[in-house]
């Protein structure tokens, strides 16, 4: 059974976020907040962990589009290939931020990235997985957390989400409610950004 475990983004608590980092490190599966909804996440070197991921999903692993959530920027050039300023000064404008970007992945990729033309790159303005993410040293997988009910796609109560998820994976992190809108998605690969989900991100940062 997981581990229901309290974080503040105000001043995430070091100690809990370690045990947080144990848990991935030793390829366990963690649901976290994002400034958007609850993602279900793993160390993006972890290939087993990644494939129990796509598993519980009920997705092929050459058919996932996971993408990746980074503390900064300073991740982006070991899994991105070069990108040209008017795209640096995009994700600049708009991260950390409720976006995630498609860009042309490198060959850095991890193993289970490999045949991957292109990435999902994620910076969310929440304090708790940023500090995770910065704890463990690699980017964490992610995936939202969609909810079966006809009205709401996402659970926001992460009380709810332990109650559903406590025997899929090893630690929800409690960070509060969450949003109940998804990233907007922009593809940075093509000639103009494209668009492909508009979700709580303002697309007027483009």
């Amino acid at each position: 059974m997981a581990q229901f475990i309290k974080i503040y983004n105000e001043n995430p608590n070091q100690k809990e976020i370690d045990k947080v980092v144990q848990v991935l490190q030793n390829g366990g599966l963690v649901i976290y907040p994002t400034d958007t909804v609850y993602g279900l996440g793993c160390d993006i070197t972890k290939t087993k962990a990644i494939e129990r991921i796509a598993q519980i999903k009920g997705i092929k692993m050459d058919k996932a589009n996971f993408s990746f959530v980074c503390n900064d920027l300073s991740h982006l050039s070991d899994y991105v290939k070069q990108i040209d300023t008017a795209t640096f000064k995009i994700l600049k404008r708009a991260l950390p931020g409720p976006y995630t970007f498609i860009l042309p992945g490198s060959k850095n990729l991890p193993k289970a990235f490999k045949n991957k033309k292109t990435v999902g790159i994620r910076i969310p303005d929440n304090s708790i997985i940023r500090t995770l993410v910065k704890a463990l040293g690699n980017p964490i997988i992610t995936t939202s957390i969609k909810d079966e009910d006809d009205i709401l796609e996402y659970t926001t109560d992460p009380e709810l989400i332990f109650e559903k998820w406590q025997h899929l994976v090893d630690v929800v992190i409690d960070g509060g409610f969450g949003d109940n809108l998804g990233s907007t998605i922009i593809d940075l690969t093509t000639e103009v950004p494209t668009i492909l989900r508009e979700g709580k991100g303002s697309i007027d940062i483009l």
